[in-house]
């Protein structure tokens, strides 16, 4: 017991000298239960993007026109088996996996896309939908319930990366609500990010890689010797708004995350996977909700992973996830979101054609949500 007393003040000098324990970031487990089955023989196609709203409903947007006819047997004219049928475009769903409501699709007033993108809904509730089709040049605003409200842009030919009239292709978007503010990730055509009034759909701002003046010069195939490009390639595949005011941009197939403030001034960039050659490494991002939103959440759908970045720094802390069909991998991960517990919800596109959820596990401490 001597020998045991002696020994405490030796241990708290040394654990003072080692000062307190570093946090510990996520780890995931993959719920194989979620979502729940959907109603009325429905089928999902690609999984095109998912959003998590203000009360923690997960929200997808699917493609019903990438359904084969097997996968779309019973929709067909006479049935061709008792399964399945497409689902509606666009699916909310409860924290369990139970489908709340569904709508979307071609309307009057709105030119639906040919291939529907990315989702996000604002801090207001309202939704909103991209989409990447040969013709789509809009990006739609809809109550939650699927009422048309807004149209940013518009269908048809594709035109260059100084049009601000329309869009190019656009991937995603997120809002600035103070400023009230919707910026757009421009695109699979175009090659900026792109920022309008989330009433009205007046045009703001806009800027390409490094803060620079957007081009549609053709970069060619991406060689990780080279130095870095000197603007975004396609696709500019999303953009997320930090709580202290940094813009994070999805410079997919350049393997890299660049940042700036909200005017599109230039702060920093990270490569991600920068030896990746497929089709790029940063597919995706999510903030982490902690008070500090310490880390970035990347979707990878060419190494078909999930990875835990420092925001701060860009390095990689955790990954989750490989190629591959059983639960918990993935083909071709699309788009991710983040509940306010910490859960991750996935999509896949190709033949992924699914919506995937997984548990944070661990120690760490989340933001309160301000109801």
């Amino acid at each position: 017991m001597r020998i045991l007393s002696a020994s405490l003040p030796a241990l708290a000098c040394l654990l003072a000298l080692a000062g307190p324990a570093a946090a510990e970031a996520p780890r995931f487990q993959v719920d194989p239960s979620w979502p729940k089955p959907l109603p009325n023989d429905w089928i999902l196609g690609q999984a095109s993007g998912v959003a998590v709203d203000a009360q923690d409903h997960v929200w997808v947007v699917q493609r019903p026109r990438t359904l084969t006819d097997d996968e779309k047997a019973a929709s067909l004219d006479p049935p061709r088996s008792k399964c399945c049928k497409p689902a509606p475009p666009v699916l909310e769903f409860a924290q369990d996996g139970t489908l709340l409501r569904s709508w979307g699709g071609p309307g009057e007033g709105y030119d639906w896309p040919t291939n529907e993108h990315g989702i996000q809904i604002d801090e207001k509730g309202f939704v909103w939908i991209a989409g990447n089709g040969d013709q789509d040049g809009q990006l739609l605003k809809f109550t939650a319930d699927g009422t048309f409200v807004l149209q940013i842009g518009k269908s048809g030919p594709q035109t260059d990366s100084r049009d601000t009239s329309r869009l190019g292709k656009p991937a995603n978007v997120d809002f600035d609500g103070a400023a009230n503010e919707v910026y757009v990730a421009d695109g699979y055509y175009n090659h900026r990010i792109i920022v309008f009034d989330r009433d009205t759909g007046a045009f703001k701002r806009m800027w390409g890689a490094y803060g620079k003046p957007p081009t549609d010069d053709k970069l060619g195939p991406y060689d990780p010797a080279a130095a870095p490009r000197q603007q975004f390639a396609n696709p500019v595949h999303c953009v997320r708004i930090a709580q202290d005011g940094l813009v994070y941009v999805c410079d997919r197939t350049n393997n890299r995350i660049q940042v700036f403030r909200k005017d599109g001034s230039f702060v920093k960039e990270f490569f991600v996977e920068p030896n990746t050659r497929a089709n790029g490494s940063v597919w995706e991002l999510a903030l982490w909700p902690d008070a500090d939103e310490t880390y970035l959440l990347n979707a990878d759908g060419a190494n078909n992973e999930v990875r835990t970045l420092e925001r701060a720094t860009g390095a990689t802390v955790g990954a989750f996830g490989r190629n591959g069909r059983m639960a918990g991998q993935f083909h071709w991960v699309h788009n991710l979101a983040v509940d306010s517990q910490g859960n991750v919800f996935t999509t896949e596109v190709d033949t992924g054609k699914r919506a995937q959820k997984f548990l944070a596990v661990g120690s760490f401490v989340l933001r309160k949500r301000v109801p």
